[in-house]
């Protein structure tokens, strides 16, 4: 392809602007504050099912508090009816003796209900606990993450603002070239990872450092001032002698 050496370094400050945006992304993608954030997200995913689980066992542990007393409330109900009844019967030794059973019974089941409530409140103050320690490993990871996300912003945007600026240089740059010239650029940079513009050193690729032989090293100056290099297919700016 015929080109001009003055393009040829315009083009050469195209890559070195591309390559700089590349860069410039990968630092995007690779800032500390996204991979932090992503690790506290997957940590408290973790949390929120433990505390999940813990909130099943308190909902659980409440009903069975709730069951009790609701329980011992009857027991209380009936406990009186049955004294009401036995300050009815007066003398009557059968009615006193029956609800004085009842009353016996009754109070013996309101005795084991408050064992069995003492002991479900201590598991209740254990669920509480760690509920409240879950909870609490939650609000800091969400705090944390406020901290890094707001950091990650302010780096990101300053990232994104160089880019930007790149990328208005570039645009000033190839509105000035050729556009066969960019094509056949854009094309060797998509299969070279982005560096498809090298110059000829002596007798070696600038870019792949591999010697280039007598005779392609002749027909490659021929083509001056611009050539490909016959190793990695890279172009070569190629200096006149």
């Amino acid at each position: 392809m015929n080109a001009e050496y003055q393009d040829l370094q315009t083009l050469l400050e195209v890559q070195r602007i591309d390559l700089m945006t590349m860069q410039l992304k990968k630092q995007r993608v690779e800032l500390p504050q996204r991979i932090q954030v992503m690790r506290l997200r997957k940590k408290r995913d973790q949390i929120q099912e433990k505390l999940d689980q813990v909130m099943v066992l308190h909902k659980k542990a409440d009903a069975e508090l709730t069951m009790f007393d609701d329980e011992d409330s009857m027991l209380a109900e009936k406990q009186e009816r049955a004294q009401e009844l036995i300050d009815a019967a007066g003398s009557d030794y059968r009615k006193v003796e029956s609800h004085s059973k009842e009353m016996a019974s009754i109070a013996k089941r309101r005795e084991s209900l408050a064992f069995k409530r003492v002991a479900a409140d201590e598991q209740m103050a254990k669920i509480m606990d760690v509920r409240g320690q879950l909870e609490g490993a939650i609000a800091a990871s969400q705090a944390e993450e406020a901290r890094l996300r707001q950091a990650f912003e302010a780096d990101d945007n300053a990232l994104i603002e160089q880019i930007k600026s790149l990328s208005a240089q570039r645009s000033d740059l190839v509105a000035g070239l050729p556009a066969d010239l960019m094509a056949l650029y854009e094309k060797t940079a998509a299969k070279t990872g982005g560096v498809a513009l090298g110059k000829l050193e002596d007798a070696t690729c600038g870019v792949c450092r591999a010697a280039i032989d007598g005779g392609r090293l002749i027909s490659l100056r021929a083509s001056a001032p611009l050539g490909t290099c016959p190793n990695c297919k890279r172009l070569l700016v190629i200096e006149s002698e």
